[in-house]
């Protein structure tokens, strides 16, 4: 059976959340107002100073339903595409990139799966050369989000992405790795058979200590262009990331099918 790596994405990979830092980028475009600006960067503050707890990510969720309804899901992808080299290029721990690079070296598969938007989660993953990213889903109709959130990745719903794509694809997940820095992830880490938490809130510090997994530090953020090689980002680039989006599509249809039925 195969084996998967599932990685968290902000504070594990990125320093800091994914959700919030295209706010300037969003604002320029006229998408958010200056309120907005200043709620994303207290929103970071927080995120930062003390880890998301469960009622922080319900308002995240609240807040997110409400801000993205009637945006054009085109411009916020071509907003992502443009100003993603120099929004997250300096944000990315090294370590992590050597992470992800020891496992696709190994010939696991890498899976990064976040509570952000999948329009900011799969060019990440795709260019950090995921095999498939995962993220939370707006319904999308004429070709505007509604607000209505599909799928939350999150809590219990990353552990079920997780289970779902293990049954798709032959994942033995005993065999899996999942790393992690919040204690809101303990069912994604619970999930697999080599759990590990990565930069951690001092809840999951806790339950890491008492469950004897490995506890890793990350603290050299770099930016991707000069780390990762020229040729390995062309690469993601072109069928990466298609291959990223085509199997997140794919998985959410399935969800969505399961769901109806």
């Amino acid at each position: 059976m195969a084996i998967a790596a599932f990685f968290d994405l902000d504070k594990t990979i990125l320093a800091k959340s994914s959700s919030f830092v295209f706010a300037k980028p969003f604002y320029k475009e006229g998408l958010i107002g200056r309120t907005d600006v200043v709620r994303s960067a207290y929103a970071q503050f927080m995120f930062i100073a003390s880890g998301a707890d469960h009622d922080q990510m319900e308002t995240m969720r609240k807040y997110m339903s409400e801000l993205v309804t009637g945006w054009e899901v085109a411009k916020v992808q071509t907003i992502v595409s443009e100003t993603l080299d120099t929004i997250v290029d300096p944000l990315v721990y090294q370590e992590a990139v050597d992470l992800i690079a020891h496992h696709k070296s190994l010939g696991h598969h890498v899976i990064v799966i976040s509570s952000s938007g999948t329009d900011v989660v799969e060019p990440i993953a795709a260019r950090l050369g995921a095999d498939i990213a995962i993220g939370t889903q707006v319904e999308i109709v004429d070709g505007k989000y509604t607000g209505d959130i599909t799928f939350y990745a999150y809590g219990e719903g990353k552990a079920e992405a997780m289970r779902d794509l293990a049954h798709e694809h032959d994942f033995d997940l005993s065999n899996c790795y999942a790393y992690s820095d919040s204690h809101t992830d303990v069912p994604m880490l619970y999930a697999v058979g080599h759990p590990s938490a990565v930069n951690p809130d001092s809840e999951l510090r806790e339950i890491a200590n008492l469950n004897n997994w490995p506890i890793l530090d990350f603290e050299k953020p770099v930016s991707m262009k000069v780390k990762i090689e020229r040729r390995q980002a062309v690469a993601a680039g072109a069928s990466v990331a298609i291959g990223a989006v085509a199997l997140g599509v794919t998985w959410y249809a399935k969800r969505r099918n399961s769901l109806r039925a």
